[in-house]
């Protein structure tokens, strides 16, 4: 712990101020935006490439999990309230015998 923060993560301007105006305070945001983007370690192919594919596996993954929860959840409600037909409704015949046109 021997480094002093700097001025830049104390959000006031070198001078020790506050900046003034929002052309100051824009100024400020603007060199904070910098001095964080110099911070980004960007990826190499291959580091992009295996985070690719865990991510890839992991949502095939959870996409079996949710078709069989979906599965088994069918089939409870199935059994607890009966098959509705896939919710086509079936047309009703006429009785026979009626009164004919």
């Amino acid at each position: 712990m021997s480094q002093s923060p700097s001025t830049h993560d104390q959000g006031s301007t070198p001078a020790g101020g506050d900046p003034k105006g929002p052309f100051g305070k824009l100024w400020l945001f603007l060199r904070q935006v910098v001095d964080e983007l110099r911070k980004v370690v960007v990826p190499t192919r291959r580091e992009l490439t295996n985070y690719t594919l865990v991510v890839l596996v992991f949502v095939v993954i959870v996409i079996g999990i949710v078709t069989g929860f979906d599965a088994v959840f069918s089939r409870g409600a199935e059994a607890l309230f009966g098959s509705t037909g896939g919710g086509v409704e079936q047309p009703v015949e006429p009785p026979a015998g009626g009164a004919e046109d």
